[in-house]
């Protein structure tokens, strides 16, 4: 990484603290500066205007959620060819263990990315401008595509499609939504476990296994 990315990489995390502490009303250019221990003018030296500034942390926010998947070792690639191995039962029991150890990951240690996520997503709702932001959760399609198509899905376009959606609403439900009374504390063995069978429901649900 050069050093100017390491610079943006700083100042771009510690944007993200400040959405997840105050929304989007706390990002201003000084704010990050002073969040990142970086002398005024920093942030805007790099990152111009506000709206170069939210679409840095989106796409900071999606490096380091590709970073989460990969640490998981979560299957991904070109879907296998005709007359592969499937995913098997097991296989997918796996998945789902691997799926909930990353949604637990951003509702405990990642809980920041997670909100500022959602926050920046708001914001293109009433700023046409950013709504270019919404190409960074294409990748979890992708990835979710392939992963139905290795497990046999009849439709795995539009199932993969509907399992980011569905898993998208969990995260959503367990991190501001009336799913945060109930369920287990996020970052404990119960919540991982929890969260797992979800998965594991919604997978069997798409794949018939």
């Amino acid at each position: 990484m050069t050093a100017r990315a390491n610079r943006i990489a700083t100042l771009t995390d510690a944007a993200i603290e400040l959405i997840a502490d105050g929304g989007m009303r706390a990002l201003t250019h000084r704010a990050v500066d002073g969040r990142a221990g970086m002398p005024p003018g920093t942030t805007s030296a790099y990152l111009r205007t506000r709206q170069a500034l939210i679409e840095a942390v989106v796409g900071r926010l999606a490096e380091r959620d590709r970073a989460d998947l990969a640490h998981h070792d979560l299957p991904t690639g070109p879907p296998p060819p005709t007359g592969a191995p499937r995913l098997d039962g097991n296989d997918l029991d796996g998945l789902a263990v691997g799926v909930a150890e990353v949604l637990d990951r951003w509702l405990s240690t990642g809980r920041s990315r997670t909100l500022a996520r959602y926050a920046c997503l708001l914001e293109a709702v009433h700023r046409p401008e950013l709504r270019g932001i919404l190409q960074h959760g294409t990748g979890l399609r992708v990835q979710a595509r392939d992963l139905l198509t290795r497990a046999g899905a009849a439709d795995p376009e539009r199932q993969g499609d509907q399992f980011v959606a569905f898993v998208d609403g969990l995260l959503f439900d367990r991190l501001v939504g009336a799913g945060a009374l109930s369920a287990p504390q996020p970052g404990s063995a119960a919540s991982r476990a929890d969260l797992s069978t979800a998965v594991r429901t919604l997978l069997r649900a798409l794949t018939g296994k």
